[in-house]
């Protein structure tokens, strides 16, 4: 036998002793394309037991099944040293993305990050405000690990002896192929549990994978329309009259305002916190509240979870701490139901009855230094890991379900999330403050089943401000976050028209984003989204992102180019932000005929182009044949009720379609059927007549659609 022949029995030996000494993986299917296995004694507590979601069955069930993505016994699990071992196969030119909330980077093959629980920190190392073990594949599947534990992840990095596509060994003194990171064909995983569940996501598209991740757990979060309006949050000790003249002010700008956040001073004492109104500042905070909302303002209250020993709930939730305090606040345990109702009813009584109408939840996240260690305990008999990976989530459905009780959607901030949450009506915010990186996490946000926002706080320049604005009014979120700065939308006096402008085309865009998070709830769709979730994207394999120096560093391997600075907002809509100093930028279109979305004229089909649109512009194109739904600019959202007057417009030469979803914009009464989609239709005849068309409601249904005026805006 030659030497190599023997090489390959050896290899071929050892892959089937590691097989024999796997765990024998037996996969059930447990929804319409999701298929679940158990490796080891699945702990009590994990992921989808805290986000408390239940699969959307009629979602689910609407969707293509081609099967099991992986061949018999591919995916390999082994218990050992009180670790779970894990190993899924990848091929040789398989791109993964997701892994949660990542800032810097799209692809993640070739990385090696452990998935924790923090505030982030500049670095795509895996600690994250959603740190959510759920990756989806260009081959059309996804595969998510339920376990609310720290993950150690080896992204297509290590090379086992044994393993089935073993790479060509070089001689480096000889071999220019030679590489410091030969081919791995595996993602390799380690967990410090007794056990756990794998779930895997049939595609067969990367996005057919990630719908059905959301589907899973409930369905994307629907917000009211409200939510999707504009909102300023306020300076820290602002009071009762500070706010009425910030919505004076804003009025008298005509600059829309839909929700505006309080932050800590709304609290007696915060840091830790009260829960309760300061009198001071806020002597009557039931007239205060209606007032706003006589305005149509609604009020968003700042709070982080640790009690001080001065809130009226201090107490009676004393059996229910855990071990540690965080600024000397207590850490209530509400995986305990009473201590969930004790905190929940305080929450209720002293606020949501009042009408406050969502929170923001802060410090849930990291740092190591001012949350709990990992050897605090909690009554409940969870670990401080598994609080730390969890705790955002706790706070998020405790909130979210005090709203569901009152059959009143609320919309809120919060710094932590992670898997299983994605029905959960809350949007990631941090401290951090990179434009660019802040559409990477945009971009990101869309393949792990949670919302971020792109918020503006200040910046150093007109310009600048501009940019960030135009990001923000494309997010799920527009606002601007003055709590430390006090700025306001006309801050830069010489772009405030742009400004306006932005905020204008906002809510001129709130029947077609209404709509977009419509699918997100019933078809699991991200509203935005990455470019390599989008049908005829191109990943550009050989494009390559700056040069090697070996010289400098002999293992230096060259990046391929990623595509984080541009995404899809919606079915139709592609975004590409500009930012500061920048006067022009390529932008890399799909396949298909592309339009601009301000002229109706065509721009390029399948190539990368080059635009200079002025500063008072963010680029937006969008696809043949797109109807894109727009209302007239006003200062609040639609109330229930409140009929809109559309104008459609229609681009390209294609004919097209599009579902416009409609209901009271701010109860949960759609979960009873309470809701119509609209088809809106434009053909072509042959002799070239254009005919368009608005399905009518449904019978009983909600339909606050008032005149309808058609735009082409493409010249044929």
């Amino acid at each position: 036998m030659k030497r190599n022949e023997k090489f390959a029995f050896v290899l071929i030996l050892l892959f089937f002793v590691g097989a024999v000494s796997a765990q024998n993986l037996s996969w059930e299917k447990v929804a319409p394309g999701v298929w679940k296995t158990t490796i080891g004694v699945p702990e009590k507590f994990d992921l989808l037991k805290a986000a408390g979601g239940s699969p959307s069955v009629p979602g689910l069930t609407s969707m293509n099944q081609p099967g099991f993505p992986f061949k018999k016994g591919a995916i390999m699990g082994r218990t050992e040293d009180q670790k779970i071992y894990l190993r899924f196969p990848l091929q040789k030119d398989e791109q993964v993305f997701g892994f949660g909330l990542n800032f810097k980077s799209i692809f993640q093959r070739g990385r090696v990050f452990e998935l924790h629980m923090d505030h982030y920190g500049g670095k795509d190392n895996g600690r994250s405000h959603a740190p959510v073990p759920f990756y989806v594949s260009d081959q059309g599947y996804g595969v998510f690990v339920n376990v609310a534990r720290y993950i150690k992840v080896w992204c297509g990095t290590a090379v086992r002896m044994d393993s089935p596509d073993f790479p060509e060994v070089r001689d480096r003194n000889t071999d220019k192929k030679w590489s410091s990171r030969p081919y791995s064909d595996a993602i390799e995983m380690s967990v410090q549990a007794t056990g756990l569940e794998v779930f895997v996501f049939e595609g067969p598209t990367a996005l057919d994978a990630v719908r059905r991740f959301n589907l899973f757990n409930g369905g994307g979060c629907l917000p009211p329309r409200w939510g999707l309006g504009f909102t300023q949050r306020v300076q820290k000790l602002y009071n009762a009259d500070d706010v009425k003249a910030e919505v004076k002010a804003f009025d008298e700008h005509q600059f829309p305002l839909d929700f505006i956040g309080l932050e800590p001073g709304w609290q007696s004492k915060a840091y830790p916190c009260s829960f309760e109104w300061d009198k001071g500042r806020f002597p009557d905070p039931a007239g205060f509240i209606k007032e706003m909302k006589d305005q149509g303002i609604r009020l968003n209250l700042w709070t982080n979870p640790y009690v001080s020993p001065e809130s009226p709930v201090y107490d009676a939730l004393k059996p229910y701490y855990g071990s540690h305090t965080v600024w000397l606040g207590t850490i209530p345990d509400v995986n305990i139901p009473e201590a969930a109702n004790l905190l929940g009813e305080q929450l209720k009584k002293s606020q949501v009855d009042l009408g406050v109408s969502g929170y923001k939840i802060d410090e849930v996240d990291g740092y190591d230094h001012y949350l709990w260690p990992d050897v605090a305990t909690f009554p409940s008999g969870i670990s401080g890991e598994q609080m730390r990976q969890t705790f955002g989530v706790l706070m998020q459905k405790l909130t979210a379900d005090i709203y569901h009780q009152c059959n009143e959607r609320t919309y809120g901030l919060v710094r932590a999330s992670n898997g299983g949450a994605s029905n959960l009506p809350y949007v990631i915010y941090n401290d951090y403050y990179s434009h660019p990186d802040f559409i990477t996490a945009l971009c990101n946000s869309g393949f792990s089943g949670v919302l971020w926002t792109p918020e503006a706080r200040s910046s150093k320049t007109a310009e600048e401000w501009l940019r960030r604005i135009q990001s923000v009014c494309f997010s799920p979120m527009a606002m601007i976050n003055a709590w430390a700065s006090g700025t306001k939308p006309w801050s830069f006096p010489e772009v405030e028209k742009d400004v306006k402008a932005m905020a204008d085309l906002r809510m001129r865009l709130l029947p077609y984003f209404y709509s977009e998070f419509a699918k997100y709830h019933f078809e699991g769709t991200p509203p935005f989204r990455s470019m390599y979730l989008e049908p005829g994207f191109s990943i550009h394999p050989e494009e390559v992102e700056g040069k090697v120096d070996l010289n400098e560093n002999p293992y230096a391997e060259a990046v391929r180019k990623e595509i984080k600075d541009q995404y899809m907002a919606g079915e139709y809509m592609l975004i590409a932000p500009m930012f500061a100093g920048e006067i022009n930028r390529k932008v890399v279109l799909p396949q298909g005929k592309w339009f601009d979305f301000y002229t109706g004229q065509y721009v390029g089909d399948g190539e990368v182009i080059t635009v200079e649109p002025g500063l008072s512009r963010i680029p937006v194109f969008v696809k043949d044949g797109a109807i894109i739904p727009m209302m007239k600019a006003q200062l609040r959202a639609p109330k229930a009720g409140e009929r809109i007057d559309l104008e459609i417009r229609h681009y390209g030469t294609k004919d097209g379609t599009y579902r416009l979803y409609d209901d009271d914009g701010e109860t949960f009464n759609y979960e009873k059927g309470d809701y119509s989609w609209r088809e809106l239709k434009i053909e072509r005849s042959s002799s070239g007549k254009i005919k368009t068309t608005i399905s009518k409601a449904d019978k009983g249904k909600p339909d606050n659609i008032g005149k309808v005026s058609w735009v082409e805006m493409t010249t044929r």
